[in-house]
C-alpha cells in the first residue's frame, strides 16, 4: 500500500469526519435517514463503476 493509496483514503475519512455529525442530525427520522442513505449509496454506486470503467 503506497502513498497514493494512504493519502486518498486519510481524506476520505477526514470529510466523513467532518460531515457525519451534521447529516445525523438533520436526520433524526429513520423514513427520511434511509432515503438520504438510498441516494447516498446511489451516488457512490455510480462513481466507482464509473472509476472501474475508467481505469
Amino acid at each position: 500500500m503506497g502513498l497514493e493509496e494512504i493519502i486518498p483514503a486519510i481524506a476520505l475519512v477526514a470529510i466523513l469526519i467532518l460531515v457525519l455529525p451534521e447529516f445525523l442530525t438533520s436526520n433524526i427520522k429513520k423514513k427520511r435517514f434511509l432515503k438520504n442513505l438510498g441516494i447516498w449509496g446511489i451516488i457512490v454506486l455510480l462513481l466507482m463503476i464509473l472509476i472501474y470503467f475508467i481505469i
